[in-house]
């Protein structure tokens, strides 16, 4: 089942630079991973200090794999030094019974 994983992190402008850089790094090991489909990096439009990267999988297995990895932990270890504070995570999955916009009431697409 897909999984989407959030990852908020939030830094000060100098230190952006390196920040975005190792999130590239990262993406960049990631995307040679099974069950790796796809991610994006996102900053706060309200905060410019906030980013948020998604990062979408096949499988809940694909992403542990991924988390656990030694290549993974490495990079990210840099990356909460940079923050002074460690990453936060949040898994997300679709409910197992899908539930269509198309049946309420005033729907019409978009």
């Amino acid at each position: 089942m897909l999984v989407k994983v959030l990852i908020k992190r939030k830094v000060t402008q100098d230190k952006e630079a390196a920040l975005l850089d190792l999130i590239t790094q990262l993406r960049t090991l990631a995307s040679r991973q099974p069950g790796y489909i796809s991610g994006e990096t996102l900053r706060s439009a309200d905060n410019p200090e906030e980013y948020l990267v998604i990062s979408t999988w096949q499988a809940m297995d694909d992403w542990k794999k991924w988390f656990g990895s030694k290549e993974r932990a490495a990079l990210q270890d840099k990356i909460d030094k940079i923050l002074g504070k460690r990453t936060e995570y949040e898994v997300f999955q679709y409910p197992e019974k899908s539930v269509s916009l198309r049946s309420f009431k005033g729907y019409e697409g978009g």
